[in-house]
Parts: structure tokens; C-alpha cells; sequence
């Protein structure tokens, strides 16, 4: 594990500091929604469109990668974000929920880019290790559900508008990963340049390899948003628990997410892909179940760490089976419509 290059590890940290965004955005952005909003039944709505921007920037984000590789985008949309944080600063400044929302949305981009890092990992180890690296860089995740948590909490009172320290904070971890996205050598310097047509992306999706993958991430991914991005609103707004209650569950559900990758080379190696996926499909039936059934605090602890795990055993099967429908020259092509098919 030590021995991996030290791409990944730039990597692992790199994506701490951009999920934090996420794992931020997921704790605030409903709580800052149903104070902007004028309707509260639309406090999530800045948390949807991040879903939405997310999805429709996967394609041109990786298009942009296949032209000027992946490191100048990393530090591009590092740039992008801090100035993006700032318009979400100034909309909560001037209580306007639209600019809130649309600056939200924008942020998609962000973790679009965000998703790119497994793959980045992928390529740059030998395919013996790619299981391992994916695992590794996930495992950034961990650190990604403190720190997004604990600077909403931190600098939510620093000045006058409600989380305006902690958007800050969470800018500062941008300028801290353009910095360490320096020293990331990119997969060009890897692999030889090679002929970006490949086969018809009709063909390729129509493999069974594809199919699965791309199922498996989908289904986890689908199923995941549709109770996290509820949950905050639901346990502090509506049920009326503390704050601190609802980061402690939003803190063992990510943690819930990246920490099963320390073992999931071991797992995949006892039961395979096809098994660790299909034992990932029950768990996350039975933390819709719990959810469904009850909303005590207990329930909802139970309910966001089985739903971490069960994304977990989806989304690295899924990422790990990818690369088994495509050739090299085929990659960008083929991952941008797996992460739009997920998004």
C-alpha cells in the first residue's frame, strides 16, 4: 500500500478537501435554503441543484480533460470553486435564494470534477493495483466528513449572515488543494498518446461489463442521494433534532462510505465483484426500510451508516468493472457516460 505512487496519495488528500464541499453543502445548504426560501418546501432545492449541475457538467468536464488533460482542469475548477463560494457568500449576504441556488448549481461542476479522481488513480498505477488506489483515494472521504461537518459548525457564527465563516473556511480548502495539485503528475506521463476514436460508443455500452458497472454506481448513487439530501432538513427542521445530532449522523454515514475501501480489496478478493455488488443492493434495502419505518435518532444513525456501506460496495464495484469495457483510447468517452448515467 505504501509502495503506490505518489499520485494517489495526492489524490486521496486532494479529494478530502473537494468532497468536503460536498459533505458542507449537504449539512447547510437545506438549513441555509429554509431560511432563504420563501416557501419551505423548498429548502433542498439548493442541494438538488448541485445533483443537477453535477450531472450536466460531467461531459464537458471530461471533454475538457481529453483536450488539456486532467491536471490543468484540476486546477482550473479549484479557481472556479473559490470564486463560486464567494457568490454563495454574497447570496446569503443579500438573503437571495435564487442566487444561492444558482451558485449551487454551479458548484456541480466541482464534483464532477471531484469524481475524476478515481479514475486519475486508476491510471496510474499498474492494473493489479487499481483496486487498491480506488479504495485509497476514497478513503480521502473519511477526512471529507470532519471537516466539511466541523467548519459549518466552526465559523457558522463568525459574522453576521448565518455560515458565512464557514463558506470562508471551506475556500481555504481550495486554495490549499490547488497547492497540492501541483505536485500531481498527470496519466499522460504514464501511458502513450494513442488514438482517441476507438470503437462506437454504441458498442461499448451494449457490453455486459458496462451494463453492470454502470448500474451498480447508479443504483447506489440514486438511492444514497434520495435519503441523505432529506435527512438533514428531516432530523433537524422537521423532527426538531439538535444540530449537533444531525452532523454526528451525516458524520458516521460518510464515514460509512469510505471507510469499508480500508477492506475492499480483501472483500472483492473473497467474493468478487459480482457478490460484494449484490450484497450491496440488500443493504441498501434495508436502510430504506429503517428509514421508512422510523424516525428516531437511533433509526436514523442505523438507516445512514448502512446506506454508507451499500453505496460503498456499489460504487467501487462499479468503478473497479469500467475499465473492463474500455481500451485505453476509449476512456474519457466511456467514463463520462458512466458518471452521466449516474448522475
Amino acid at each position: 500500500m505504501l509502495q503506490l505512487p505518489k499520485n494517489v496519495w495526492i489524490l486521496a488528500i486532494s479529494l478530502a478537501l473537494f468532497m468536503s464541499l460536498s459533505v458542507f453543502m449537504l449539512f447547510v445548504g437545506g438549513i441555509v435554503g429554509n431560511t432563504l426560501a420563501t416557501s419551505k418546501s423548498l429548502s433542498t432545492l439548493p442541494v438538488a441543484t448541485i445533483v443537477v449541475g453535477t450531472a450536466l457538467s460531467i461531459v464537458p468536464v471530461i471533454r475538457l480533460m481529453s483536450m488539456f488533460g486532467r491536471k490543468k482542469v484540476f486546477l482550473s475548477v479549484c479557481l472556479y470553486t473559490i470564486v463560486l463560494i464567494s457568490l454563495s457568500i454574497y447570496s446569503i449576504l443579500s438573503e437571495s435564494f435564487l442566487l444561492f441556488c444558482f451558485s449551487s448549481f454551479c458548484l456541480g461542476a466541482t464534483v464532477a470534477t471531484m469524481n475524476q479522481f478515481r479514475f486519475a488513480a486508476i491510471e496510474s498505477v499498474d492494473i493489479n493495483q487499481q483496486t487498491t488506489a480506488t479504495a485509497i483515494v476514497l478513503l480521502g472521504g473519511i477526512l471529507a466528513a470532519y471537516l466539511g461537518t466541523e467548519i459549518a459548525t466552526l465559523g457558522r457564527d463568525w459574522f453576521e449572515g448565518d455560515f458565512v465563516g464557514s463558506f470562508i473556511l471551506l475556500a481555504l480548502f481550495f486554495v490549499l488543494a490547488f497547492n497540492l495539485l501541483c505536485f500531481y503528475e498527470s496519466a499522460e506521463k504514464f501511458h502513450d498518446q494513442v488514438d482517441q476514436s476507438g470503437r462506437p460508443l454504441i458498442e461499448i455500452i451494449k457490453q455486459g461489463s458496462f451494463i453492470v458497472a454502470a448500474s451498480a454506481a447508479t443504483t447506489g448513487y440514486v438511492v444514497m442521494s434520495f435519503v441523505m439530501t432529506a435527512t438533514p432538513v428531516s432530523m433537524h427542521v422537521m423532527d426538531g433534532f439538535s444540530l449537533e445530532h444531525t452532523k454526528f449522523v451525516l458524520q458516521s454515514h460518510v464515514i460509512a462510505m469510505f471507510l469499508p475501501s480500508l477492506f475492499t480489496a480483501m472483500i472483492v478478493k473473497f467474493l468478487g465483484l459480482s457478490r460484494m455488488m449484490i450484497l450491496g443492493v440488500i443493504i441498501l434495502f434495508i436502510s430504506v426500510t429503517i428509514a421508512y419505518l422510523s424516525h428516531s435518532l437511533n433509526s436514523y444513525w442505523w438507516s445512514l451508516m448502512l446506506l454508507g456501506l451499500g453505496w460503498n460496495f456499489l460504487f467501487i464495484g462499479g468503478t473497479n468493472l469500467l475499465p473492463r469495457s474500455y481500451n485505453e483510447n476509449e476512456k474519457f468517452k466511456v467514463q463520462s457516460i458512466n458518471d452521466f448515467l449516474i448522475f
